[in-house]
Formats: C-alpha cells, structure tokens, sequence
C-alpha cells in the first residue's frame, strides 16, 4: 500500500487529511467531521514525534478515530439532557391533574367533554351526566381521564 499511496508515510499527510475534515465539517451538518479531523492531527503529531510505518499510522488513526466519536458521543448524550425547572412548560394539561372541573358535556360510552380554564377538552371515564362535578385523575395525550368528585 505504501507503493499505491506513498503520500500515506508523510507527517504531513495527517495535517492536511485534519484541515479537509474540519472544512468538510463545516460543509456538512452535524459534528462528526471534527472528532475524525482532531484524530487526524493527533495522529500527525504521533507520527512527528515517533516515525510510525503506514500501517501503524493507520491502525493509530483507526484506533483514535473511534475513541473520539465514543467519548463524543457520550458527552454530548449526557448534555442534551433536558433540565428544566418546569419540565412540564409546554404541556399544561399535565398541570391539570387533580383540579377540579364541571363536565360540559356528559361522559356516555366513556367519552365526553370537560372546560378547564379556557379551554374544552376531550374527558375519558365512568358514565356521567352534564354538569357534574370531576376531578382529573390521569392525563393521556390530550385527554383528561376524570373521576366523580366524591
């Protein structure tokens, strides 16, 4: 391979494999470009400081290559992580459960229709009649799942 790529023995090679990734990286959407451009350079810098034959420099790059895009991947896992203090913002029938509300429409068949607030929403139970009294035990989607207010 070292006849069919002698370009591959350069210390050179590396940096210049590590700047076209980068710019493909910027090219490309996404980041993994970059992990496979900083093995690139790390492993020109390996190849500087210790002569390595090509099969060393690729077995090396290989090797950083995929340690890279693991430690990666496991960072950027652990930071899209949502922390939120209101985890719930943009779901407010969650905020619902245990409120009271009155039935605008009766429960038949398990189905019917609850107002909250502003808003009429679609309500799962027992059997009720209109204007009955209901507290919302479970939320699922956009259906409130109420009970009779004992």
């Amino acid at each position: 391979m070292g006849e069919i790529f002698p370009f591959i023995g350069d210390v050179w090679f590396w940096f210049i494999l590590g700047v076209l990734l980068l710019i493909g990286e910027l090219l490309a959407p996404g980041v993994f470009l970059l992990w496979l451009a900083f093995a690139a350079a790390i492993t020109g810098v390996i190849n500087f400081i210790m002569p390595l034959d090509w099969q060393g420099e690729i077995v090396t790059f290989a090797i950083l290559s995929v340690a890279l895009v693991i430690a990666s991947w496991r960072f950027v896992r652990r930071q899209h992580r949502p922390h939120s203090d209101q985890p719930d913002l943009n779901q407010r029938q969650v905020g619902y459960v245990g409120r009271r509300a009155t039935l605008l429409q009766a429960i038949s068949n398990g189905s019917g229709k609850v107002k909250i607030d502003d808003t009429v929403w679609d309500a799962t139970g027992a059997d009720m009649p209109q204007g009955t009294a209901v507290i919302v035990r479970s939320v699922s989607g956009t259906t409130l799942h109420v009970e009779r207010v004992k």
